[in-house]
């Protein structure tokens, strides 16, 4: 990634690197005037955008990082997990005036529209698990360049089956037996992607499976078609099958995130978001759905 892929430096290294005292720093920072975020609480700055800043400033224009329109509302385009309204929800408490509007497109489309300049971010579940300690990765075609990513949470991916589990399902091949009826997400979509993945290593036809071509667009959609008897199986996170009682087996401990431009990431919108991702009350809210891992809420990620 080619936007915040070098060193994050904290108050008293971009203090020492810019050759001023901290006072200065910080008051640079909550003017506005200088690239940093306050993700996690704590002020930091990305080495590679206070580089371009000096370079503005030698050229005589001082602004902060290249700035956009800020608008009235946010809009956020992609994959669906019920604790996007607590985020929802605790920004727009924070703004009061301002909206936060969400669309579930999937994964795939919610970075296509940050691509496209449609939405300020996108919600995404495309990061692959880190391998012996090395960076955690996205498919090339997912990945536009100067794209800042925003860990959410983590969370748990696998089938979900009626209470009970009358069929004993516990992996991916059992989604291919006789009689068995699945429910499936859309293309282009996180969980799909997943299957998709996990059917060619395990040498499956999607053919085989029935009701592979039967969509939903939400977890909860998917688990309700469980519940009313319409289904069997589906692939969804534990707190869906939490929420309405259904058995869960888990495949994955899978990453949620925050896609965003580089050229939005210091608006007023994305910052105010950021520091609701931060909080203690969005961590606690998420934390009490059950399920989810938010130790890393608000951690910039490096792609490269």
């Amino acid at each position: 990634m080619g936007a915040l892929s070098g060193e994050l430096m904290n108050v008293r290294e971009a203090a020492r690197y810019l050759g001023i005292n901290e006072k200065k720093i910080y008051f640079l920072a909550k003017a506005g005037q200088i690239p940093s975020t306050r993700v996690t609480g704590k002020w930091t700055f990305p080495k590679n955008l206070i580089d371009e800043w000096i370079e503005r400033g030698a050229s005589g224009n001082r602004s902060k990082a290249p700035a956009l329109p800020n608008r009235a509302f946010l809009l956020a385009a992609g994959s669906d997990d019920p604790c996007l309204g607590i985020l929802h929800d605790l920004y727009e408490r924070e703004t009061r005036s301002a909206s936060f509007y969400m669309t579930t497109v999937g994964s795939g489309s919610g970075v296509a529209a940050i691509r496209s300049g449609v939405a300020d971010c996108a919600t995404a579940h495309l990061l692959e698990p880190a391998r012996n300690g090395g960076r955690k990765t996205a498919p090339p075609a997912f990945t536009p360049g100067d794209t800042v990513i925003v860990g959410l949470f983590y969370r748990e991916l696998g089938l979900l089956a009626p209470p009970g589990n009358p069929k004993g399902l516990d992996s991916i091949r059992d989604l291919v037996r006789r009689g068995l009826r699945f429910v499936n997400r859309q293309p282009g979509s996180g969980t799909r992607i997943y299957l998709d993945q996990q059917l060619v290593r395990a040498c499956l036809n999607p053919k085989r499976i029935s009701g592979y071509d039967l969509i939903v667009s939400t977890h909860l959609d998917a688990g309700l078609r469980i519940l009313r008897g319409e289904a069997d199986a589906a692939l969804a996170t534990r707190t869906t099958a939490l929420l309405l009682g259904l058995e869960f087996h888990s495949l994955i401990h899978e990453r949620f995130d925050l896609w965003i431009p580089r050229e939005r990431f210091f608006t007023d919108g994305i910052q105010t978001l950021l520091g609701v991702i931060g909080s203690r009350e969005f961590r606690a809210g998420v934390d009490a759905l059950g399920g989810y891992d938010v130790s890393e809420s608000g951690r910039i990620i490096h792609l490269h």
